[in-house]
């Protein structure tokens, strides 16, 4: 692996000095929003790129963590900064950027993994002790932060200030129980059964590594720049075709979630459908694990409310979800049927995210 592409240097710098441009000079025209998009698209990539650098340097399963903690703080950053130049209006931004991670993690890159290393590999075997782990977490945290709030007395389907505080407390200390079980206690359950050889790329060495690690903290804080900067026009623009406002999440957690799950489908075509199954589960457990916290400080501070109750048909959808991924697992074995079944409820989720 190319340590320091040219890329790579090339668009936190040029994300850089936008930002620094747009500071000092009103700027504004199509142009200018086409290339902030550009820019954070970049950014995005060459972020991750600095993450999977650290993370061939730790090994697995740090790595898998160190990639999906990275991509979590940029989601975090979008949705924070969504919130606060948004208001009232944007409450239900972290519902649907979260519930969207679900279902675009769960059913899209999964089915598209299982059905992409079956077509080459025919069946691909998983860690069930790992993956079922990992499944549990994933389905105590959706179902405490996206539907407990439909049924509380508290009206509506937000949290009042003590209970969002709650389960914001709880969601981070289960998340951090994973990652003590994921990292130390139980890592063998995260790693391929048998030990499947592969020949790797030699690690970068420390000095490099420290390097990419200091990239990586550079471009975050470059993508929390530009996602302040563009919040506003995504929104217009979902308005301006006539989408529901949920799908501003969707756009979000697509958008971030990319270069992540082209990491996935990497793996998935080498054989290694637990990599890939760890950067999925392990993306969507820390997008609802740190995002909750995050956005419950966020909103107490500001005084607004939080809005994170999913609608009926998004219950059932989730529900669906949940216990599909649950069957898809639970032999240890996958086929292209899975990969199907998966792929088709991601279908619907689109169809109906768009036209409900």
């Amino acid at each position: 692996m190319k340590v320091f592409p040219w890329w790579s240097l090339s668009f936190p710098v040029l994300a850089v000095l936008l930002l620094a441009a747009k500071a000092s000079t009103p700027l504004g025209g199509p142009g200018l929003l086409l290339l902030l998009v550009f820019a954070l698209g970049g950014t995005v990539f060459a972020a991750v790129h600095y993450a999977e650098v650290v993370a061939h340097k730790v090994g697995e399963p740090f790595g898998t963590l160190v990639l999906a903690v990275a991509v979590t703080v940029i989601e975090v950053a979008l949705i924070v900064s969504m919130l606060i130049s948004g208001g009232a209006e944007s409450s239900a931004v972290a519902r649907d950027t979260i519930f969207s991670a679900i279902m675009i993690v769960c059913t899209g890159v999964v089915g598209l993994c299982v059905t992409i290393g079956a077509g080459r590999h025919l069946e691909q075997g998983l860690n069930v002790k790992g993956a079922t782990g990992a499944l549990g977490v994933l389905t105590a945290l959706s179902v405490l932060t996206l539907v407990l709030p439909d049924f509380t007395s508290h009206p509506g389907p937000t949290f009042d200030v003590r209970q969002l505080a709650f389960v914001g407390v709880v969601s981070l200390v289960l998340y951090g129980v994973f990652i003590f079980v994921q990292t130390v206690r139980h890592r063998d359950y995260f790693l391929l059964e048998g030990g499947l050889g592969e020949a790797h790329a030699p690690a970068a060495s420390t000095g490099n590594t420290l390097a990419s690690l200091g990239v990586l903290l550079i471009c975050l804080v470059a993508v929390v720049g530009l996602a302040k900067s563009l919040s506003p026009t995504v929104e217009a623009y979902v308005a301006a075709v006539g989408a529901p406002k949920s799908v501003v999440g969707l756009v979000i957690a697509g958008f971030v979630l990319l270069p992540e799950s082209l990491a996935a489908v990497r793996a998935a075509l080498r054989n290694r459908l637990q990599t890939s199954l760890n950067l999925a589960f392990g993306s969507v457990i820390a997008s609802i694990g740190l995002t909750i916290p995050v956005v419950a400080v966020v909103s107490i501070w500001l005084g607004q409310p939080l809005t994170l109750g999913l609608d009926a048909k998004e219950i059932v959808l989730l529900s669906l979800t949940l216990l599909l991924s649950t069957l898809t697992i639970a032999t240890g074995r996958t086929t292209i049927l899975q990969g199907a079944i998966h792929l088709t409820v991601f279908a619907v989720f689109l169809f109906f995210a768009v036209i409900p």
